[in-house]
This record gives structure tokens, C-alpha cells and sequence, in this order.
């Protein structure tokens, strides 16, 4: 794609913003939580995982583990159990309550508002902390970069960037901050239910005029 100028690219932007909040205007974290700690620990557990494998595991693990007292008093390998199901349960399982043995010593139990905090506690890097931030407290200080963030703002063309800070800094740029968390969900939702990685739909593709990397319709 020739490059654009900065006009162009702004106006693409905002046409894909548009489109997005158009097909997407109920787009939210699939994660099933009810508070932010519940949301915390769901994230953790999502890294390399399925949000609907999570969420099977999550609907008993939320009924024994309401507090983080409860997470940092519980014996190790009975937490691992009630994780197995995720991919590398050992560790985020320890994560965990590494994490919440934090939130007891320097936070009073309760989930922290902002970016230090939470990058401060174990298993949680910008991803999880923008997740929690934007959706459970509503603070936008970051755009979660996950793996479809990541590949859809390639494909879109609004960033050549592969690294997911610096995929962040960049869409932070084009995207208005106040749209940051929901431009998020419904990118992830487009990139679930239209652009997947493989084969992707572009003829039914919301935002395929304003794509560069949209495969061209088939003649007939």
C-alpha cells in the first residue's frame, strides 16, 4: 500500500471507527465476571487461551473464590486443579495468588486503578491491566493489544508495527482515547467474526472499503 498522507489516514480511521461501532454496537469483554477481581483473574488465565474455555472454568472456580484472601489462602495444588483445563495452569495459577497476596498487602483486598499497580502484580503486563482498567472501572489510559488488536491493526493498515506496546502506542495515536476500550472490543469481535486469521471474510467484511489489505470480489 502506497503510504498515506496524514489526512488520509485520519479520515480512514475515523471511517473505520464508524464501521466498527456500526456492526459492532453492543461489542463487550466476552470474559464472564461480576467484579473486578473476578475480571483480574479471568485475564490472567485468558493469555494463550480460548475466552470461552475460561469461562468454563471460571463458573466453579467464582463460586469457591469470592476474595483475594480467598486465592492467597488457598492451598497451591488445590488452585491448580481448579485451573487444569488452561494452558499453563501451574503458573498462572501461582500468578495468581502471587497476585493476590499484593492485593492484601498493599491494596486492602481490592482490585488498584491504575497502570503501575496492576503491571506491578504478578502474571499481568498492558494487556490484562487495559482490560481490567477500561472495563471494570471505565479508566482508558491504554488500547488492549491482543492477538487479533495485533493483526487486524496490520491488516488495516494502521500500523506496521509488530511489537504490542508499540502497537499500542501507535493506535493510541489514531483512535480518540475516548473510544479507546470500545474500539478494542469491537475490533477483537471483527476480528472473531469476520477477519479471522485464515480465510478471512471479506466479502461480507463491515469495513472492506477502507481496508487495504481486502481481497478484491470475485468476478462472475
Amino acid at each position: 500500500m502506497p503510504r498515506e498522507s496524514h489526512a488520509a489516514k485520519t479520515g480512514r480511521t475515523v471511517r473505520i471507527i464508524a464501521g466498527l461501532e456500526a456492526a459492532y454496537p453492543g461489542a463487550h469483554c466476552e470474559l464472564n465476571f461480576s467484579d473486578p477481581l473476578e475480571l483480574l483473574v479471568a485475564t490472567i488465565l485468558s493469555a494463550q487461551c480460548t475466552d470461552r474455555q475460561v469461562n468454563l472454568v471460571t463458573e466453579a472456580l467464582f463460586k469457591h473464590h469470592r476474595t483475594a484472601r480467598d486465592y492467597a489462602d488457598a492451598p497451591a495444588d488445590v488452585l491448580a486443579q481448579a485451573i487444569r483445563r488452561i494452558g499453563l495452569f501451574r503458573n498462572k495459577a501461582k500468578n495468581i495468588q502471587s497476585a493476590c497476596r499484593t492485593l492484601l498487602e498493599k491494596h486492602g483486598g481490592e482490585v488498584p486503578r491504575t497502570m503501575d499497580e496492576l503491571t506491578a502484580l504478578a502474571g499481568v503486563g498492558r494487556k490484562t491491566a487495559n482490560v481490567v482498567l477500561g472495563t471494570a472501572f471505565g479508566i482508558e489510559v491504554g488500547i488492549v493489544v491482543d492477538t487479533h488488536v495485533a493483526r487486524l491493526s496490520g491488516r488495516l493498515g494502521l500500523t506496521r508495527e509488530t511489537d504490542p506496546v508499540k502497537i499500542e502506542t501507535a493506535l493510541m495515536k489514531w483512535v480518540p482515547q475516548g473510544r479507546w476500550t470500545s474500539f478494542s472490543h469491537q475490533l477483537i469481535w471483527h476480528g472473531r467474526r469476520r477477519c479471522a486469521a485464515r480465510n478471512p471474510d471479506c466479502a461480507g467484511c463491515e469495513i472492506r472499503d477502507f481496508c487495504p489489505s481486502a481481497s478484491a470480489p470475485t468476478e462472475t
